[in-house]
């Protein structure tokens, strides 16, 4: 086991203490890694609010310590999140990415990103009973009910991934090209890519509520 996935590092900063006290209490009274990596997941999944209105150039939206204090965050930010408290619990966790086609989207992030095809969707591994098991917080319980996808459960044993289809059957997340895993965020990788492919998502303002502009086309 690469001592990395279990170390602070500069984005997933689990040894901030705000992220250590945010781990312990989720966690309180549960005894294997299994329960509390459960655990974290649903904590962070519906009690950091997801949102694609950031300035996405800003480092401390992914940074885990930053996104807890602020409440909120998209995807990246949440997961780095969630592997953060990982690690303050000593749990081996990591950052995973993926190039997916978002067919439900809003018109807003739509142009700003380009198009559907968002790079750089991210979710968090966990090392459970010897195998790495992804995990996807970004969605919160009331953003999938205004969009009328159904919430990503997670067992702490299977893989935990956005679903093809929405609660109306229609086409929801499409994955298309796996990035790979890694210990950090890679923040300069990353916003380079959006440089070239989404550039207004670097000249983005923090302002409205994606929740509200949820339409379907």
């Amino acid at each position: 086991m690469n001592v990395q996935f279990l170390q602070s590092a500069d984005f997933i900063d689990s040894a901030a203490v705000n992220i250590r006290t945010f781990a312990e209490e989720t966690v309180r009274d549960l005894r294997s890694q299994h329960e509390k990596a459960i655990a974290l997941y649903y904590r962070v999944r519906d009690d950091i609010r997801y949102t694609p209105y950031l300035d996405f150039s800003d480092p401390e939206m992914y940074r885990a310590s930053s996104v807890l204090r602020s409440g909120y965050g998209f995807c990246i930010s949440k997961a780095s999140l969630l592997a953060a408290c990982g690690r303050a619990l000593g749990i081996p966790s990591r950052i995973g990415f993926a190039d997916v086609n978002n067919h439900l989207n809003t018109p807003r992030l739509r142009e700003m990103n380009g198009g559907d095809l968002m790079r750089w969707h991210a979710f968090t591994e966990f090392y459970l009973q010897g195998i790495w098991v992804k995990s996807t917080p970004a969605f919160n319980l009331e953003l999938c009910t205004r969009f009328r996808v159904k919430p990503l459960e997670f067992n702490g044993r299977d893989d935990s991934i956005f679903h093809p289809f929405d609660a109306d059957q229609r086409k929801h997340m499409e994955y298309v090209y796996e990035r790979g895993s890694f210990a950090d965020v890679p923040f300069a990788a990353i916003t380079a890519t959006y440089k070239k492919y989404s550039p207004k998502l670097l000249d983005n303002n923090s302002e409205g509520d994606f929740g509200a502009d949820a339409q379907f086309t």
